[in-house]
């Protein structure tokens, strides 16, 4: 097999041809600067109003979580992904997300955040803590405070470097260590994804991830949140997820023995379950993420997974 065809293995699947043939893309303008650019995915029933939004990490672009959307649209939830326009400052991307909130007409979301996302989805609740936009967050492979990547010091000179100097520096953080067969597909898949960044989105995005900057949780600890991790091998070290189980002493915590930086590709069958047994808990509710005439059947499907993934970690 040459290495173009390993290469692609999920970007030649069926899976990913039919999420591109049937699932839109859309781009959206909310701010003055008609350059900033949202970039998102809005699949299922758009009668709900309290969806799940996906962010990515710094390497990713909205079809890294393809597979949820598949799977959750599929149950009857209402899912949005998106990638971020350039935005160079938190609190200018703060102001951004609250407008493509106000332009779709939600209220409240729950957001789904891997990495950089997840940092993003933290501080997005905290800076609209009084007046509250994020009804529940699930953080996948996420940190707390920027300075565990001890690059605060060269966050305002990202913007000067080329773009393959950057895509070399994230690159370093991908999979060492051993990987599998589906982890190293989404590693391929996630470079892939990368070669399609260009040198001020992939700045901009760096300098979000290693600006001076932490989460200050008391201001969101009326939010459910449940910590999503791998005990393999990834970019984040055990002292920064420590620090996340710390923050959130009442999180849900729902671990994967393996699947690398990006379970929700590797492993995305067992994430879509920790997504809905999260999503459960507002079933019934206004916040509710699921068309209703879709609960029961969801339920069963949800009940006969946990069972199974019970019985595999038994084995």
């Amino acid at each position: 097999m040459s290495t173009a065809k390993t290469m692609e293995v999920i970007k030649v699947s069926p899976d990913y041809n039919w999420f591109r043939s049937t699932v839109p893309l859309k781009k959206i303008i909310v701010d003055d600067d008609d350059s900033k650019v949202w970039t998102l995915y809005d699949a299922g029933p758009k009668s709900i109003r309290c969806p799940i939004i996906f962010l990515p990490p710094v390497s990713g672009t909205a079809e890294v979580f393809f597979q949820q959307i598949l799977a959750l649209t599929g149950w009857g939830y209402r899912v949005i992904s998106l990638q971020y326009p350039v935005y160079w400052d938190l609190m200018e991307f703060f102001d951004g997300f609250r407008k493509l909130l106000d332009h779709l007409q939600l209220d409240k979301v729950h957001l789904f955040g891997a990495s950089l996302g997840g940092f993003l989805a933290q501080k997005f609740a905290e800076t609209t803590h009084k007046s509250p936009r994020v009804h529940s967050l699930i953080l996948c492979n996420s940190f707390s405070d920027t300075s565990i990547f001890n690059h605060t010091w060269t966050a305002n000179s990202f913007w000067l470097m080329p773009a393959f100097m950057l895509k070399k520096i994230v690159l370093g953080n991908f999979a060492k260590g051993p990987v599998d067969a589906q982890m190293a597909d989404a590693i391929d898949f996630m470079v892939d994804r990368l070669e399609t960044l260009n040198q001020s989105e992939l700045a901009s995005r760096l300098t979000l991830n290693c600006q001076n900057s932490y989460v200050e949780p008391h201001k969101i600890k009326d939010v459910a949140v449940t910590i999503v991790d791998v005990f393999d091998q990834s970019a984040l070290s055990s002292e920064a997820k420590d620090e996340m189980y710390k923050l959130y002493p009442n999180a849900r915590r729902a671990h994967l023995k393996t699947g690398g930086n990006f379970p929700y590709l590797s492993r995305s069958a067992e994430v879509n379950l920790y997504i809905q047994i999260h999503l459960r808990q507002f079933h019934g509710t206004r916040y509710a993420a699921i068309s209703p005439e879709m609960i029961n059947a969801e339920e069963l499907e949800v009940q006969e997974s946990s069972l199974n993934h019970s019985s595999d970690d038994d084995q």
